[in-house]
């Protein structure tokens, strides 16, 4: 029996709820971009009836995110619903939309935190990236989290374009009071799995990374909580295999994916109660089928570039 079993409902919900986004970043593992948002999106009633259900089921945790959760106009009204049933929120931003009037009123709910995406720390390198994007607004943003009272955490995708500034925005996250810094290798999936070439470290760049992240874990201890384990995607599918994880993956449409780098699709919550999905969710983790299709992620790491590609399992169909 996996632990999940023992569960009555899932420990996290991680919802994307738009592919739409107002940047196009060169590693984006959920392909969103402006424009890009699912024509079968849930729409507001949807979303609001999808969080009663979370709500009902006492699901203690969800992950608000996208594409870019605040380019959904419902978005803030979402989060207040969940937030004022006691769900602890953690809401993942780009930050270019994130201000003060924002932050004012996230933090009247149980944030757990707000994650903003830190991708250099000059503007030319940061820009590279997210073509468009302001760095200054980036850091307004952090500002206007923690101004608020709210935990803030950075997290930085390594590439070939920014990974010499590493240090410099691990010390950029500390002055802006970022309580973690979350990095690893960079996912080959998405947008990121088309410019592979043009974008994925070579090893040598990745051993002094993880050499760098090592001393600075030792040298900010006690001040900026650097995570980095697992490493990389192949570390975490593998341990999931010992202990698949408590968490529902929601796409824009209501689909539930049995992970982020697998093209499986186990639930359509626009017709399977949550704890439907659950009931799926879990019985999928103890098929052949999925478990296969991790091993075989695990050993050949070309195939995550697979995972938007979304394949429904049988159980999802009915």
């Amino acid at each position: 029996m996996n632990f999940i079993d023992q569960l009555g409902a899932p420990l996290l919900v991680s919802w994307q709820i738009t592919r739409d986004c107002d940047l196009c970043c060169l590693h984006c593992c959920t392909e969103s971009a402006p424009g890009k948002r699912l024509p079968d999106e849930l729409d507001a009633d949807e979303a609001m009836r999808l969080a009663e259900e979370i709500i009902e089921n006492r699901v203690p945790y969800v992950m608000l995110c996208g594409g870019e959760p605040l380019v959904v106009p419902h978005f803030l009204h979402l989060a207040e619903k969940l937030g004022r049933a006691g769900i602890h929120l953690k809401i993942e931003t780009n930050g270019q939309r994130f201000d003060a009037d924002v932050a004012a009123r996230l933090a009247r709910l149980p944030i757990r935190s707000v994650q903003v995406s830190l991708d250099g720390d000059t503007q030319a390198v940061y820009e590279r990236q997210r073509p468009g994007a302001s760095l200054a607004k980036a850091h307004d943003a952090c500002r206007a989290v923690r101004a608020a009272g709210m935990p803030l955490e950075i997290t930085f995708a390594p590439t070939q374009l920014n990974i010499h500034e590493t240090e410099q925005v691990v010390l950029r996250a500390r002055a802006l009071g970022a309580f973690r810094f979350n990095t690893g290798r960079l996912m080959r999936i998405g947008t990121a799995a088309r410019l592979w070439e043009k974008l994925a470290p070579a090893e040598p760049k990745y051993l002094e990374f993880r050499r760098l992240l090592q001393r600075l874990t030792r040298s900010l201890e006690g001040e900026l909580e650097l995570c980095y384990a697992p490493f990389e995607i192949e570390d975490a599918l593998r341990a999931s295999l010992d202990t698949p994880p408590a968490t529902l993956l929601v796409l824009p449409n209501g689909w539930v994916k049995v992970a982020a780098a697998l093209p499986e699709i186990c639930a359509d919550l626009r017709r399977n109660t949550l704890a439907e999905a659950w009931e799926v969710y879990r019985s999928a983790w103890r098929s052949d089928r999925v478990r296969n299709e991790v091993r075989r992620a695990v050993d050949d790491g070309s195939r995550h570039a697979r995972a938007n590609t979304w394949q429904l399992l049988p159980a999802a169909q009915v």
